[in-house]
């Protein structure tokens, strides 16, 4: 059985708009949110997107897990590759003079090496990469919480998706919780034939085949899950035609104003950055200032 996310109406001002118009906008403001490295021009999408999230009302204690998996990715991932190697910046980032730190660092158990030379322009690189990454995230984890998951199909359906398509998002979606679910059921199960997972001990390669009673029955599980799913379709000769759906959805007047807010928004976006080649990477004077060449 497939579980969803902790999907609960609350009333919000969110809630009144079409889910196919809430995709259009999140998809329009992502797309203006790639053209830009300001800083200052990011804080405004910034800006915007929490604005989007106090009014879904959504509160910590149901987003507590989801904030924590986002920022352990951006803040680790994103913001230390930054510092450390300011991959993925303009040639000025890796060209820095301002030289906050410099040194070595080895990495425990695989007894790697890696030169750090740490800039003022990576550092403020990697603030600007958090809050750029940090815009996207956010604009689209509301989304599982503020839209009832029975209108996933004919909501991508409505936006063009072929039926196939649409469906294989709507599983998409369930798939993760539904992982979840089967990972808390396997770990229960195993506690309750002495498997002892507080007491996981050893090297990497160690634990990870002690974990191997939970990870294969989960992973099989899935594997076997999916397959079922697969023969239940085709034996109902599912994308063979155009389907009905049981709901139906209607664009609205402020539907219109929310799809047409994201269009320009993005061709404001388009313009500012292809026509007047405005909102490169940018660094305030003082910063650098903060530390003499």
């Amino acid at each position: 059985m497939l579980v969803t996310w902790r999907y609960r109406e609350r009333g919000s001002f969110l809630e009144t708009f079409d889910p196919r118009a809430r995709w259009f906008f999140s998809f329009f403001v992502l797309f203006s949110i790639v053209f830009f490295w300001d800083i200052r021009i990011l804080l405004g999408f910034f800006g915007l997107v929490v604005f989007q999230y106090i009014l879904s009302k959504l509160t910590w204690k149901e987003t507590r897990r989801a904030w924590i998996f986002m920022l352990f990715f951006i803040v680790i991932i994103v913001g230390l590759n930054a510092l450390i190697s300011g991959r993925a910046g303009p040639p000025s980032v890796l060209q820095g003079t301002h030289t906050y730190w410099e040194g070595s660092l080895k990495v425990p158990l695989i007894n790697w090496t890696i030169r750090i030379n740490l800039t003022m322009e990576k550092v403020f690189f990697a603030i600007t990469q958090i809050v750029r990454m940090l815009s996207m995230a956010m604009l689209f984890m509301i989304i599982p919480f503020t839209i009832d998951p029975r209108t996933y199909g004919i909501t991508f359906s409505g936006m063009g998706l072929p039926d196939r398509v649409a469906f294989t998002m709507d599983l998409a979606f369930r798939f993760v919780p539904t992982l979840a679910r089967d990972f808390v059921t396997t770990l229960d199960a195993q506690k309750a034939r002495g498997y002892e997972v507080e007491r996981i001990e050893g090297g990497i390669i160690s634990q990870l085949r002690k974990l191997a009673p939970l990870v294969v029955p989960v992973t099989m599980g899935a594997i076997v899950n999916g397959e079922d799913i697969t023969n239940a379709m085709d034996l109902r000769c599912f994308g063979i035609r155009k389907r009905t759906w049981i709901d139906a959805l209607q664009y609205r007047t402020r539907d219109y104003v929310m799809i047409a807010s994201g269009g320009l928004i993005f061709a404001t976006s388009f313009f500012v950055k292809v026509v007047l080649n405005y909102g490169s990477f940018w660094m305030p004077e003082w910063f650098l200032n903060l530390v003499p060449i």
